[in-house]
């Protein structure tokens, strides 16, 4: 089978945030990703910025190289769109893609509000296209361990779900000048969209997506301190929009894996930034996700950041611990890291880039894979949460 040629938008040389070389270049060009995807264009705001690109990441001189989103969606020679800039730009970057008929991968999340993702999401369904979000954390190895472990029946029909979370940014008050319009909720990219973001869809892809009973919003550090990493000096202050405290309860659905007759219930607080002091002091895992069943508990903790896409594959940064209710030692089963390793081809790739590869490799295979459909439920949810806070 011939590889996938894809159109990249968003590999710069001198790009503020380097996601696309990051997490996506490695496994492209890696031996593995070499045989089911070729990269044949590059995509940057000039032709001449596109081909400073190719000639910096070595990719080959016959990579055409596009200065408009329009001028590559219009290379016949295109089978794949992928998207990687900021999320203010989704949706003109990849609106002519789906209007010329391709496939398309983009970055989470899929646009800067809810207006412009359905009419995204309404193309590709009157196309008919195949299409791709970038919520790798559910490809993530201790995402599927917690999934598999709860639909085999190890702790019963699940009662209750709680997940407490810190992270998405290195500091709750500190925010590095490259991301400074996290405090600019019209940009529609901030730790709520993207941090909270990738977490709710990771506990929901493992739960099914969840009825929310209640949200709460809040934005307890109004002011931001913006550091120059250059120099690791503070440049100025800016007030923000977005808030910085989630707090959600919701229903589960009713499945195989659920109480029967009653609801399952779904507890979510998320924080920018380190550990609440109110919850934790040194040392307090930045995840902690619980899932309590009839005959036993899951838990599972991060130290390495709410990250499971990245963080899951770090030595000791993810355990996976269960309880059987029924045994009278308390004794508690830690699941054999090895188990939340990544396969042998992810070995040799870097962190960030191993969910991403294997998100490449679903769509390669036609199944598994998150598409524009399952960012629409998202984008739903986290607006209905938007449309609850009082500001």
């Amino acid at each position: 089978m011939s590889p996938i040629r894809i159109g990249l938008i968003g590999l710069s040389a001198s790009a503020k945030t380097a996601w696309a070389s990051a997490a996506h270049l490695p496994y492209l060009l890696s031996p593995r990703g070499l045989q089911r995807f070729r990269i044949v264009a590059l995509c940057n705001s000039s032709k001449e910025s596109a081909e400073a690109a190719i000639a910096n990441f070595k990719l080959p001189p016959e990579t055409r190289a596009y200065g408009s989103p329009a001028e590559l969606a219009a290379d016949p020679n295109v089978d794949l769109v992928v998207c990687s800039t900021r999320v203010d730009v989704h949706y003109e970057t990849i609106r002519p893609a789906l209007e010329a008929g391709k496939m398309v991968y983009c970055e989470w999340p899929l646009a800067q509000d809810l207006q412009h993702v359905r009419d995204l999401v309404e193309i590709s369904r009157s196309k008919q296209l195949r299409t791709m979000i970038g919520v790798q954390g559910r490809v993530a190895p201790a995402v599927l361990k917690v999934k598999e472990l709860i639909e085999s029946g190890r702790i019963g029909d699940v009662v209750s779900v709680e997940v407490r979370a810190a992270g998405g940014l290195n500091d709750r008050q500190i925010i590095p000048a490259t991301l400074e319009y996290f405090t600019k909720k019209e940009v529609g990219g901030n730790i709520i969209t993207i941090g909270l973001g990738h977490l709710w869809d990771q506990i929901q892809f493992v739960h099914g997506d969840a009825t929310i009973l209640h949200s709460r919003f809040q934005l307890q550090f109004p002011t931001n301190k913006i550091l120059d990493p250059s120099t690791n000096t503070i440049v100025k202050s800016v007030t923000s929009t977005v808030p910085d405290l989630a707090i959600v309860t919701a229903s589960l659905p009713a499945s195989s894996s659920t109480q029967k007759d009653h609801d399952a219930t779904l507890l979510v607080r998320f924080n920018r930034g380190q550990p609440q002091p109110a919850f934790s002091f040194a040392g307090e895992p930045s995840l902690v996700w619980s899932i309590v069943g009839l005959k036993g508990e899951i838990r599972l903790t991060s130290t390495a950041g709410t990250g499971l896409h990245a963080s899951g594959y770090a030595p000791g940064g993810v355990s996976l611990e269960v309880l059987d209710f029924e045994n009278e030692n308390g004794e508690v089963n830690r699941i054999d890291p090895d188990a939340l390793w990544a396969k042998p081809w992810q070995e040799e790739l870097p962190l960030l880039s191993r969910s991403v590869g294997a998100l490449y490799e679903a769509f390669a295979d036609g199944k598994g894979y998150p598409t524009f459909e399952d960012a629409l439920k998202r984008h739903e949810q986290i607006d209905a949460m938007f449309a609850a806070w009082k500001v």
